[in-house]
């Protein structure tokens, strides 16, 4: 960022149109170099110096868009050492039953994953207790890799009846939620999933595919998702990096 280029956008931000927050318009311009990967995760920022020089502003002003980008879980304050770009983190609500894309949707962050392998399989007995099946009967079998601004946070193994899990295999695994998939392509309205969560650390695939060193720790969710008459559709092992995850819960005390 040259501090002629930012100068001359803000001039043309103000010249006509809405008048636009100075501090938004810096915010705006660091929000999109973070989300396009120019400033990648542990990169630092320019200073606030420099900022208030590229964009021709008071620190009050860039000390604005900064808070911003920190309350967005962009970037994290490191005393005497400046901005950095942190790593995105997947925000998880304990009391709503979303996947990854509609958990983020709100964020503007970028989500994405990757189809590694899809098929049927016979399922093994833990699979076939979960779906309400007899061991050795098919399923279908999807592994995906998940991502947040491009950067993996998780591996996905998921296991459907084999009528569903055909189904499925016609859409847009890639691109939408699986939950998102079931409920207005097929037709399936969800109801509740049971989760239980565990620590664990990576073995060398697991660290490969997440970008990450075996032995990192890692959150294991086991998830069952029912759908609206309670019949179990969708059995999951979710393996997330441990940096890559955050969970709320609202608990009364009755």
């Amino acid at each position: 960022m040259t501090a002629e280029s930012a100068k001359q956008k803000l001039a043309r931000k103000r010249r006509g149109g809405p008048v636009v927050p100075r501090y938004r318009i810096i915010r705006n311009a660091l929000r999109r170099q973070i989300l396009q990967g120019e400033y990648g995760v542990d990169d630092r920022l320019p200073s606030e110096n420099q900022l208030m020089a590229a964009f021709d502003v008071s620190r009050v002003t860039v000390r604005q868009a900064l808070h911003q980008l920190q309350r967005e879980n962009l970037i994290v304050s490191q005393h005497g050492k400046g901005y950095f770009v942190t790593r995105p983190k997947t925000i998880q609500d304990l009391g709503r039953l979303l996947g990854l894309g509609e958990s983020m949707a709100d964020s503007g962050l970028e989500t994405s994953s990757t189809v590694v392998e899809v098929g049927d399989c016979p399922a093994d007995r833990h699979v076939a207790a979960a779906l309400d099946l007899e061991p050795g009967q098919l399923v279908t079998r999807l592994r995906r890799i998940r991502r947040i601004n491009q950067q993996p946070v998780s591996e996905d193994v998921s296991f459907f009846p084999i009528e569903i899990g055909h189904a499925l295999q016609r859409q847009d695994l890639a691109g939408t939620d699986v939950f998102v998939l079931l409920e207005r392509q097929l037709g399936i309205p969800l109801g509740i999933a049971d989760l239980t969560i565990d620590v664990d650390t990576a073995d060398e695939a697991l660290a490969e595919s997440l970008d990450t060193v075996p032995g990192a720790p890692i959150l294991q969710i086991e998830r069952l998702t029912s759908d609206d008459q309670g019949r179990p559709i969708d059995f999951e092992y979710i393996r997330g990096r441990g940096d890559s995850y955050q969970f709320r819960i609202r608990v009364p005390r009755w």
